[in-house]
């Protein structure tokens, strides 16, 4: 009964909302000298706590012939240490009530726990030891690839329209690493040696690279020895981390292609060039996907799902990065109508942002979404933890996690417009055909 109540804390702090959404979070950050940063904000509502570590890498990040290894590598690190035997990361803290999981992205990797707070110290523990003294042998790489050809096979071969992101950006860019997707290549994984996953853990997973983030019932000062005490004695990485120079050229021609898959209904995929985020531009555009496609009152939803009945799905969708990035707008067809069609729909939708200002009404609307979408993202710990050190790592300012909302309300009616004109563009996509194979002429 004791561990199902615990299990209940933890879910109810990872799904409530924040009801006094109009406070700023308060937070603590400080250097260690080897270089890792940590954020502290402290919350005692609920017996629980957030560890989580942010490792500025990503995709982006690897090496043309060797894609995959950030994303393998938030499998590989769940494998154990010099210190945790395998298998005994998860058990350790199932034992203690808590849950645990990572993501990887383009630009970083997150990890992170959820504890009962008096578990605080085996957080810090278990992620020091990822930090530090991280399994890495023949025999945890060969599990995890076999991992993860089961995820690609789950998440894009076996899939309708599987394909669409990698086909996407590989068309969408030319140089820039975002060119690929997160999971890489698994031709690239098997031919990597143990010797190359080495280089990755010590070139990447060093403390300069971290952002240490804690958020929920901790007390400040307590925290901090908890910090020093698992952290300060680890050795600062030797090399300086290496960044991608690469910058993507300016779009100039519209890209077509048509890919027949094993599906039934057409589908169109188009991907304008965006702004990164962070820039004055990025918050307009990130609203317009807002205004087109957030619930069925949206601009794409009403038109073309619901008036027209061309389409079972529509929606735009910002695949934002920490350089520049894709405005993404999906339609999967009704039965009976051609591609063309509903591409033809979808268009007018975007010209009509192009030469109308949107209603008063209807740009208060948009910008009640994003201030309930901000507010959302903040509501649980471990929402707070990721906010926080996703702010210190791309803009080195922590305290968007309160003032970014400003940046959205300052956009105006005419800065939409504006965005449209300037990003949403023919000569600035790529446009993909999604038909059935059977449509396919040899």
């Amino acid at each position: 009964m004791h561990k199902i109540l615990l299990y209940a804390l933890i879910f109810l702090s990872a799904t409530s909302v924040c009801l006094a959404a109009d406070n700023d979070i308060k937070f603590t950050e400080f250097d260690l000298d080897n270089g890792l940063h940590v954020i502290l904000h402290q919350d005692n509502s609920t017996p629980i706590v957030a560890v989580s570590i942010l490792y500025h890498v990503g995709s982006k990040n690897e090496d043309p012939e060797r894609t995959g290894f950030a994303h393998f590598f938030e499998h590989l690190l769940f494998e154990g240490s010099e210190n945790i035997k395998r298998g005994q990361f998860d058990k350790l803290l199932t034992a203690a009530g808590a849950v645990n999981n990572a993501n990887t992205t383009m630009d970083r990797t997150f990890y992170y726990e959820i504890l009962p707070s008096n578990q605080l110290e085996l957080g810090l523990y278990l992620e020091s030891e990822r930090l530090m003294h991280a399994k890495i042998d023949e025999v945890g790489v060969e599990t995890q690839r076999e991992v993860v050809k089961e995820e690609k096979r789950q998440r894009y071969d076996n899939q309708p329209y599987g394909s669409l992101l990698p086909e996407m950006l590989n068309k969408a860019y030319t140089v820039h690493p975002y060119k690929w997707t997160t999971i890489g290549s698994l031709e690239h994984l098997n031919r990597a040696s143990l010797d190359e996953f080495m280089d990755f853990y010590h070139t990447f997973y060093v403390p300069q690279n971290a952002t240490l983030s804690i958020a929920g019932d901790i007390d400040i000062e307590e925290t901090k020895k908890l910090v020093n005490l698992y952290f300060a004695d680890i050795p600062k990485g030797k090399e300086e981390v290496p960044r991608p120079t690469e910058v993507e050229p300016q779009q100039t021609k519209e890209v077509r292609a048509t890919i027949y898959d094993n599906i039934q209904l057409p589908g169109v995929f188009q991907a304008y060039h965006m702004p990164a985020q962070g820039t004055d531009d990025y918050y307009a555009i990130d609203m317009l996907t807002t205004l087109l496609s957030t619930g069925q009152s949206s601009r794409f939803y009403k038109e073309i799902v619901d008036k027209e009945q061309k389409a079972v799905q529509v929606a735009a969708i910002p695949y934002s990065g920490e350089d520049p990035g894709l405005f993404i707008t999906i339609g999967i067809a009704n039965m009976g109508i051609e591609a063309e069609d509903l591409e033809k729909s979808m268009d007018a939708e975007v010209e009509k942002v192009k030469e109308n200002l949107i209603s008063e009404r209807e740009f208060q609307k948009v910008r009640n979404q994003i201030e309930n979408d901000f507010i959302s993202a903040n509501s649980t710990v471990v929402g707070i933890a990721e906010s926080l050190a996703d702010y210190h790592v791309y803009f080195d300012d922590t305290n968007l996690i309160n003032t970014e909302i400003d940046r959205y309300m300052k956009v105006t009616r005419e800065d939409l417009m504006a965005a449209a004109n300037k990003y949403l563009t023919k000569e600035n996509r790529v446009v993909l055909y999604y038909l059935p194979k059977e449509k396919e002429t040899n």
